[in-house]
């Protein structure tokens, strides 16, 4: 059996109290009661002030070994997993926790797939024009030689 981890954060902050951790192999499931019981971080909360995250098994599983540090957005309506990366350019800098890579990293290659997506489709549309006006040089290239093929046959 596999099992993704709780994430327990105050409500207030998003700080973090209790990561359960994934699991997996011969394990039970816990309910959120008993990990009330189990983790001392929990033990001394009031269940109302705290919320909670539960992640699959996997979810995350690069940003969690990438970050140095993570936390609950809850400046929105929707509670966010954030996570600090650290940036050796600027070891003593304060924190600055972001949206998961993984995330941004599938965001950006929707983007350019976009861009690609349009790049072609402006390609096609610039060939079509190409097209149209070769077209319609053929077209006048075909009235100057009937102009001067009438005009040879006149004269």
């Amino acid at each position: 059996m596999r099992i993704g981890r709780r994430i327990y954060y105050e409500l207030e902050s998003g700080c973090i109290i209790q990561d359960t951790g994934e699991r997996s192999g011969s394990v039970i499931e816990t309910t959120v009661e008993q990990d009330y019981r189990i983790y001392a971080a929990l033990i001394a909360r009031v269940p109302e002030t705290v919320g909670m995250l539960q992640l699959e098994y996997g979810e995350y599983a690069e940003d969690f070994m990438a970050c140095n540090g993570f936390r609950v957005d809850v400046s929105g309506d929707v509670p966010v997993l954030v996570f600090n990366y650290p940036d050796p350019t600027k070891p003593k800098e304060p924190p600055i926790y972001q949206v998961p890579l993984s995330q941004r990293l599938e965001q950006q290659l929707t983007d350019i797939q976009l861009a690609l997506v349009e790049s072609y489709e402006s390609d096609l549309a610039d060939k079509e024009e190409i097209t149209s006006l070769q077209l319609a040089l053929v077209d006048v290239y075909e009235q100057v030689l009937t102009l001067i093929d009438g005009g040879v046959s006149n004269g």
